[in-house]
């Protein structure tokens, strides 16, 4: 309910912007369009409302929700090009550009501008709903670590996250993010949460999970997300007790030895948003017990804020997600708001080195500029 209540907010003020914009450029004449506008919006959060009800899932609630989504970005981007055009002819009426001042109110070139913009966001919006996000590629970096072993030089680890299994991610989806994952040819495959997102398909994903378990020699390491504990615990180790999955709950596993030996752990997600701190210290702290002093470490945590937990060990490399990186950016630069302290990409603690992944999936179906993949980190010797 809160959920909705944020969207229909959100949307009320999108609409006055629009309203507002359309006037200046359109004057009078954009008076249908801000009404039919505001029609479209009370649709859409009543849709929205529907479509979020377990009970209403479906190909025909996706295709609904995607086009919703379309709708939604295309004025979110027609809002943000017209303010920074009206800002631009301020300024220039400011520098004594008198020309620029006049108003476009109804004016040809106001029409003409308005028609661009509106084209220009449809695209993007479109692009960001029904290919965006699809658009998979993978990624390879160099994680350098001080005294690696010659057994673990070379080592290469994939990275899995945010799949988000449901409306807008299926299972045929899902084995073709594995195939293409087993396709690098890394010695593991780690999953930072949030994969499980719909009851329906737990049973089905893990048994699939499970089938590519030979496809990565060292095996396949998990840690769980919020949107696992939405779905249901119980179900879920109901549905990975007998794989060959390794479920890491504040817990960690010896995966090779060498003279610096390699140890994954994996915490689980702190559920109380109050308590985060205290429960990220105790998780780690758990997830870190029987740990060698010397052990190169790769820590699983589906929050990036506990690099700042992992540091405390001298954990080598943290692998998180949960931001999805913002779903908007631009040369790997998010432009979404900055709701987390680590939105995307590398960032360092000390000598304890994060990455936050941008997430394979969405449960809101728009990607520009950020997209889906597959992380590759091959260990070497600094």
């Amino acid at each position: 309910m809160g959920f909705i209540v944020t969207c229909a907010i959100f949307v009320f003020f999108l609409t006055i912007t629009i309203y507002f914009l359309v006037r200046s450029f359109l004057g009078s004449q954009g008076k249908f369009i801000s009404r039919m506008c505001l029609l479209l919006n009370v649709l859409s959060i009543t849709g929205i409302g529907i479509g979020l009800k377990p009970e209403n899932a479906g190909d025909m609630t996706t295709a609904m929700i995607q086009l919703i989504t379309a709708w939604l970005m295309t004025q979110i981007f027609l809002a943000a090009f017209l303010i920074l055009l009206a800002g631009g002819r301020l300024i220039l009426s400011f520098c004594g550009k008198s020309g620029m001042s006049r108003s476009f109110a109804g004016s040809r070139h106001g029409r003409s501008v308005f028609v661009m913009m509106a084209a220009l966001a449809l695209g993007l919006s479109l692009y960001g709903c029904f290919w965006g996000r699809q658009a998979l590629h993978t990624v390879e970096y160099t994680v350098p670590v001080e005294g690696l072993g010659e057994g673990l030089e070379g080592y290469r680890i994939a990275q899995l996250t945010d799949v988000h299994l449901g409306g807008f991610y299926s299972l045929d989806d899902f084995q073709q993010l594995l195939e293409k994952a087993a396709a690098a040819q890394p010695d593991v495959l780690v999953l930072t949460g949030d994969v499980f997102d719909d009851a329906r398909m737990t049973m089905q994903a893990a048994k699939l999970l499970d089938s590519y378990s030979d496809r990565f020699p060292q095996g396949i390491y998990y840690c769980r997300g919020n949107h696992e504990h939405f779905r249901g615990i119980p179900l879920l180790e109901i549905a990975l007790a007998d794989k060959n999955i390794h479920n890491l709950v504040n817990d960690n596993a010896l995966v090779l030895e060498d003279s610096r030996p390699l140890y994954i752990a994996g915490v689980d997600y702190p559920m109380q948003r109050e308590q985060f701190g205290y429960l990220a210290d105790a998780y780690t702290k758990k997830a870190m017990t029987g740990v060698p002093d010397n052990a190169v470490k790769v820590l699983l945590a589906h929050h990036p804020g506990f690099v700042k937990n992992a540091a405390g060990y001298d954990t080598e490399l943290v692998l998180s997600g949960h931001t999805h990186g913002g779903q908007l950016g631009i040369n790997d630069i998010s432009l979404a708001p900055p709701l987390f302290e680590y939105m995307r990409g590398w960032y360092s603690q000390g000598d304890t080195r994060l990455y936050v992944h941008p997430g394979n999936g969405s449960w809101f179906p728009f990607r520009l500029g950020c997209q889906p993949e597959i992380a590759v980190f091959t260990l070497c010797r600094r």
